[in-house]
Formats: structure tokens, C-alpha cells, sequence
């Protein structure tokens, strides 16, 4: 049997982080370069592609790191669930750099098609690596993007911690990445209208600035001209915290309190003791 190598705990979650989001930006940045560049799919397509790209992705790291893969998601445990701040920007930037070289992968394996569809490289397919506001067509101005992200990440957030709280009712035999999942499925379908769902800021920075580094010299404004890159940088991340906070004041302090580690995927002893505590 082939001997796992010992690296340091951090490295090793680092890694982790890196290789989930990875995961995720190739499904999800992957499949809108589809749409957009070859009209081959749609709304749904999108929408169940990023689905599938977090689902891979928590199953990836859900072992060493917890999977967050969103800088919202590790602030808002470091914020509720006692994850260690120290660990906060290391995991971000890993975060940041998975997103980043998978969406170089798309840019790279879809050069041919989005200079077809798109020889100038402008806001036309931008929207294949970033976000924009009202999709970049729609009639919803930077404010509205920026409450559409909080309210988006608050969802997100609230049921990330309903699904993983061992003390609640968590999915069994491991399907708690598959019902992430769906979640962001769901999110899609019902959130995607004002700003893209972002609700990442890894998954829309790292992804804008492979898009600038390669030919989208407009990837950091919108379709008005605004600098627009900041607000899914800093809406996610107060949405995130704030879904956090009402999942622990409606829901988390009235569950009996475990020892499952902050982020950390309930595993199948954990629920055994769940069901032993709740008869």
C-alpha cells in the first residue's frame, strides 16, 4: 500500500482549498464559456453545472479542510464557529489562486470560441469569467448588485451551516457536498438574475483577473463603466457573515453543542451520537 505523504497541517489544507476551487471554476467558468461562446446550453445548464462544480469540489477538500473554497464562507466560521483567524487570509488566497489558474484552464482550452463569438474581448463575454450587474443586460445598477449579493450569501451561508451542523440534521452516508450542491443549484435558479450569484469573492476576482491578464482589458468595470470588481469582494462577505449570524441566533444555539470541528463535514460517528442523544 502506497504510503500518504506527511506535510504540515496548513500546507496540506492549503492544498485543499486550492484544489477544490479549482474544481469548482472549471465546471462553473467552464460551462458559461459554453453558453456564451457557443451557444450550446442555457440558464439551467449554468445553474446545474455550478451545482456540480461545488459538489466535486467540497468532496475534493471536505477531508483535510472543510471544503470552504469562498473566502465568505471561512470568515463567517472564523466570525460564528471559532475557525482560526490566522488561518482566514491563507485559505482566501488559496481560494483565490485555485479560481484563478481554472480559470486560465477555460481561457486557454476556449480561446478559439470566445474570439469567434467575441473578437474585441469585451463585456460581451466578460460575463463568462466575472459577474456583472443585471448579468450585463438587465436594468439593475451597482446598489442592486451589492443587496443582491448580501441576500444571496446570507442564503448560502445560513443553509451551509444547517446542512453541516452535526447537532442538527445533517445529510448521511456523506451526501452533505451533494446537498451543497443543490443548494447552489437552487441559488442559481432563484438568485441569478441581479448580479450572477457570485457569491464567492475567490470565485469572481480570481477568475476577473485571469480574464484581464488575457485580453479583457475592460474585466474590471461593468457595463456602464463603473469599477465594479469590489462589490462581489465585499458584499459576499457581509451577506456571508450575516447568514452566519441569523443561522447561529434562529437555529445554532438551540441545538445541543458536539464536538465537530468548525467547517468540518459531519462524519458517521458524529451522527451516531446525534441519533443516540435524540433517542
Amino acid at each position: 500500500m502506497a504510503s500518504r505523504l506527511k506535510v504540515p497541517g496548513l500546507v496540506a489544507e492549503l492544498a485543499a482549498e486550492f484544489a477544490g476551487t479549482m474544481i469548482l471554476i472549471l465546471f462553473g467558468v467552464g460551462v458559461v464559456a459554453q453558453v456564451a461562446g457557443a451557444e450550446i446550453g442555457d440558464h439551467d445548464s449554468i445553474a446545474w453545472a455550478w451545482g456540480l462544480g461545488v459538489m466535486l469540489g467540497v468532496y475534493v477538500a471536505g477531508r483535510i479542510s472543510g471544503a470552504h473554497l469562498n473566502p465568505a464562507v471561512t470568515i463567517a466560521l472564523a466570525v460564528f464557529k471559532g475557525f482560526e483567524w490566522r488561518k482566514v487570509l491563507p485559505y482566501s488566497i488559496a481560494q483565490t489562486l485555485g479560481a484563478f489558474v481554472a480559470a486560465l484552464i477555460v481561457r486557454w482550452n476556449y480561446t478559439e470560441v470566445l474570439h469567434a463569438a467575441d473578437p474585441g474581448l469585451t463585456i460581451k463575454t466578460q460575463g463568462v469569467f466575472s459577474t456583472l450587474p443585471g448579468n450585463g443586460a438587465l436594468p439593475v445598477g451597482e446598489w442592486g448588485a451589492f443587496r443582491d449579493q448580501i441576500i444571496g450569501t446570507a442564503i448560502l451561508l445560513f443553509l451551509i451551516l444547517a446542512i453541516t451542523d452535526a447537532a442538527g440534521t445533517p445529510p448521511a452516508a456523506n451526501l452533505a457536498p451533494f446537498v451543497i450542491g443543490l443548494l447552489v443549484v437552487g441559488i442559481g435558479m432563484a438568485w441569478g438574475t441581479n448580479a450572477g450569484y457570485a457569491i464567492n469573492p475567490a470565485r469572481d476576482f480570481g477568475p476577473r483577473l485571469a480574464s484581464f491578464l488575457t485580453g479583457y482589458g475592460g474585466a474590471w468595470r461593468d457595463q456602464t463603466g463603473y469599477l465594479y470588481f469590489w462589490i462581489p469582494i465585499v458584499a459576499p462577505i457581509l451577506g456571508g457573515v450575516l447568514g452566519a449570524g441569523l443561522y447561529q441566533g434562529l437555529i445554532g444555539r438551540y441545538l445541543p453543542a458536539l464536538g465537530q470541528e468548525p467547517g468540518q463535514l459531519p462524519d458517521q460517528q458524529t451522527r451516531e451520537t446525534v441519533e443516540a442523544r435524540n433517542g
